[in-house]
């Protein structure tokens, strides 16, 4: 999930690509809140997979983001 996360990032958030590793935390990947808010909506959108931004915003890094969104998706 990690790649459809990067993907996401850098192909709809225009998230530099070179940013976006499993450890960079949101503030090095340079994600802020209303792009965690717009992520939450696109994994709603178009992978119906429902992640509050709240849940996506107490996720320390990127890798826990991409966690988070791999077990919401074997949930559904």
């Amino acid at each position: 999930m990690f790649d459809t996360l990067k993907e996401i990032l850098v192909d709809k958030l225009k998230v530099d690509a070179g940013l976006i590793t499993p450890d960079a935390t949101r503030e090095e990947a340079e994600l802020d809140s209303l792009a965690v808010v717009e992520l939450s909506m696109l994994l709603d959108k178009e992978y119906s997979i429902t992640i509050s931004d709240d849940e996506l915003m107490e996720a320390k890094t990127i890798g826990e983001m991409a966690r988070l969104i791999t077990e919401r998706r074997a949930a559904v």
